[in-house]
């Protein structure tokens, strides 16, 4: 896909969305915006073709503590819903998403549903799966 299709498809996306003037990416192949409480990115290789769609699971402050990431990694093994994604940490950024790829342009329709799932499913990623994990691997404080 080039960056051209890719921005055509993320700008159509987000004006379904209500985010009507949206340039889709940047010179760089980079987007993303809020969509409802759901906060999504997008990013374009021009190398491979691929656009890259990222839902926001967390945002840590410092680097995640010893465990955290296999954590979410194992719940996903485990067949945790993920909304069709795959559990992506982005250390520059020290955030967690959830995210999958196209390198062909979907048809728009596909793209809005599976867009639609990848989001609820960082929503309850970010709250409920979050909790699961914490309780694992963060030990309860003595009292």
């Amino acid at each position: 896909m080039t960056r051209d299709e890719a921005t055509q498809l993320v700008q159509a996306y987000l004006a379904a969305q209500g985010v009507p003037l949206s340039p889709g990416l940047n010179q760089k192949g980079l987007g993303g915006a809020a969509v409802g409480e759901a906060q999504l990115y997008f990013e374009h290789s021009a190398d491979t073709g691929e656009l890259k769609c990222s839902a926001l699971i967390y945002r840590f402050r410092d680097a995640p503590r010893p465990g955290v990431l296999d954590g979410f990694r194992d719940e996903q093994k485990a067949g945790t819903d993920a909304g069709g994604g795959t559990v992506d940490f982005e250390s520059e950024s020290k955030s967690l998403f959830l995210s999958r790829s196209y390198t062909t342009r979907p048809i728009d329709l596909v793209f809005a549903s599976e867009l639609s799932k990848l989001m609820a499913a960082s929503l309850v990623w970010g709250v409920d799966v979050f909790e699961r994990v914490a309780a694992k691997v963060i030990p309860a404080q003595s009292r």
